[in-house]
């Protein structure tokens, strides 16, 4: 199997938490949507600052890498979550911006893809690179 083949089939399987809210690839996320509507945006965005395009990294280095992102956010709409399933979880955000502003920040912390939100619609899985 070709690895973004791999890639997606293993975004799709997973949770993304923001707080104790989870949403999941191709289904609504009402908890969500209220937050985003608390948050009086649109859209929200799930991104992880850790394991660059999707190659694990030492701990440490990923929490660094997450405390940079937190620093990012600072004036913005945002809690933390994580994601993953089975064996692979990370620390994620989940952040009240829309998606290509999304797309703009996991570029810089070189992540594949994340999960995008539209108040009243489902998660979906948008490629970053």
């Amino acid at each position: 199997m070709k690895r973004k083949a791999r890639l997606e089939r293993d975004y799709r399987a997973s949770c993304y938490f923001a707080g104790e809210h989870v949403a999941r690839i191709g289904q609504r996320a009402p908890a969500l949507d209220a937050l985003l509507r608390c948050w009086r945006v649109q859209e929200g965005v799930f991104i992880a600052a850790g394991n660059p395009f999707s190659r694990r990294m030492p701990a440490g280095w990923n929490a660094r890498r997450h405390a940079v992102l937190r620093e990012r956010l600072r004036r913005l709409p945002h809690v933390e979550g994580r994601g993953g399933a089975k064996r692979w979880w990370e620390a994620h955000c989940f952040i009240g911006i829309c998606a290509a502003r999304g797309k703009r920040l996991a570029r810089l912390f070189r992540q594949n893809a994340m999960v995008a939100l539209r108040r009243g619609a489902k998660a979906q899985l948008l490629w970053v690179f």
